[in-house]
């Protein structure tokens, strides 16, 4: 291995933000004057089962730090559902995927004074292959970088398990998208609670809506929706609900909701009105091919809520929409402006890059 430096961002669950804080360490260690370098050893972002990853991380990881590798050497293994068909059916070695992994690394670090690696998934994401984010780590001499989320103490069982897992090569935790109820329960006992057991934490982040959800216009575009009303689609969407009950409990469940798209069939009529009346609510999806009434969509216009129509079944739309918040569209060079922010107020950066 070279003298290059390499870090390994993990996470303890999917979804954690690892792309972005990953990019954002990368740009914050070019700002100290360092070379860098990214990779992402296990494509895991597919938009299909088959054929080539259509991952978009490594994309933003070279527009963003400026980068002039290609997409096989930054991403070598496509980690599709596949590809882990293949690897329990035996037609994957393990060995030539580790010989891949380590040769693309060695060109793409070559001249680079650090590399960031980001792991794929969760930690444990891999071991089909005796790929995961622990044998990464192993195998390019890394130092790792632990992204967890923290409701509750419960989440720190994660973190212990991934620390016994990495041993000496964790540097320590960071951790994100903490909300407001849960950050005094971390500040006041889960960090001491992890530095009692002699594990580094570097901060901890707090939860974003520009980086947790997406836009209204951001939804109707992957959904492939159209927009039945002209109100502005700048709204952010974080969590859906179903309305699937009757008018009356449905306001009722609707009333607690906050950033909420509320996904009904487009002929529930009661459920629509109810939805619109709700503040959190931020847009309607309406399955099923069915225009709502006139009314529904004067209410619409009034409360200046877009309504977005789609062909697919209730079942098919939470699916899709689900996945689409769960990714976060907002992967752009913005994103990882507002990560760098971020890290550089909360987080003890010197120590991480």
């Amino acid at each position: 291995m070279s003298d290059t430096t390499t870090t390994l961002v993990t996470a303890t669950g999917d979804s954690a933000g690892k792309t972005a804080i990953t990019v954002a360490l990368a740009r914050l260690a070019a700002d100290r004057d360092r070379s860098v370098g990214y990779m992402k050893p296990k494509g895991t972002r597919l938009q299909s089962n088959v054929g080539k990853t259509l991952d978009q991380d490594p994309m933003l990881a070279r527009e963003v730090l400026d980068l002039d590798a290609e997409m096989h050497q930054m991403e070598p293994v496509v980690y599709s559902p596949t590809f882990v068909e293949g690897a329990i059916r035996g037609t994957e070695d393990a060995d030539a995927l580790r010989d891949r992994i380590r040769e693309e690394y060695e060109e793409l670090a070559a001249d680079r004074d650090h590399m960031f690696v980001e792991g794929g998934g969760r930690w444990t994401t891999g071991g089909v292959v005796d790929l995961t984010d622990v044998d990464v780590a192993e195998l390019l001499d890394a130092r790792v970088v632990l992204v967890a989320g923290y409701d509750s103490p419960n989440d720190l069982d994660e973190v212990l398990a991934a620390a016994d897992a990495f041993g000496d090569r964790l540097a320590g935790v960071v951790f994100n998208k903490v909300s407001d109820d849960a950050f005094e329960s971390l500040d006041q006992d889960g960090i001491p609670f992890l530095e009692s057991k002699g594990i580094t934490v570097f901060g901890a982040l707090p939860h974003e809506k520009e980086l947790a959800g997406v836009t209204v216009g951001e939804l109707a575009d992957e959904l492939g929706a159209e927009l039945l009303t002209d109100a502005p689609t700048d709204g952010f969407v974080e969590r859906f609900l179903v309305g699937a009950m009757g008018g009356d409990e449905a306001l009722r469940y609707f009333r607690r909701a906050r950033d909420a798209a509320v996904i009904t069939g487009g002929d529930r009529a009661d459920v629509q009105t109810a939805a619109l009346e709700a503040s959190g609510v931020a847009c309607l999806v309406l399955t099923g091919g069915h225009r709502p009434s006139g009314a529904v969509l004067g209410k619409a216009a009034d409360a200046g809520k877009p309504v977005l129509a789609v062909n697919t079944d209730t079942v098919t739309a939470i699916d899709r929409a689900e996945e689409v918040v769960r990714g976060g569209r907002t992967r752009d060079a913005r994103t990882v402006d507002r990560m760098a922010e971020l890290l550089d107020a909360h987080v003890d950066v010197d120590a991480l890059v």
